[in-house]
């Protein structure tokens, strides 16, 4: 039987007031097995913030190409992935081109 792949979220989050996300961006953050944070220190005081026990792990411009091979295996493997920014929305110029790419190439 054939696993179905994971979910990859891009989430967006704040740039100022902490009040400003969505209730989607909530949701997703909620449900999802891992999220992966340009910064885990900022990050945290977000999921404090909002009652948020989802765990996360570092995924910065210094890790992102050795860390988004460690992501997809657990896309591959079924679980689904957030990943946030310190502010606003990945990719654009934060961290995550490589865990989209990557996620892209494995067709998820």
């Amino acid at each position: 039987m054939d696993n179905k792949p994971g979910t990859l979220y891009i989430v967006a989050t704040p740039i100022g007031n902490l009040n400003d996300i969505t209730n989607r961006a909530i949701e997703i953050l909620n449900k999802v097995d891992i999220c992966a944070a340009e910064d885990t220190r900022k990050s945290i005081k977000l999921f404090n913030a909002l009652n948020i026990n989802t765990n996360l792990t570092s995924y910065h411009k210094f890790s992102e190409k050795s860390k988004t091979t460690s992501l997809i295996k657990k896309l591959l493997s079924g679980q689904d992935v957030a990943i946030i920014s310190d502010a606003g929305t990945p990719l654009i110029s934060d961290p995550g081109r490589h865990l989209v790419n990557g996620a892209i190439e494995e067709g998820i």
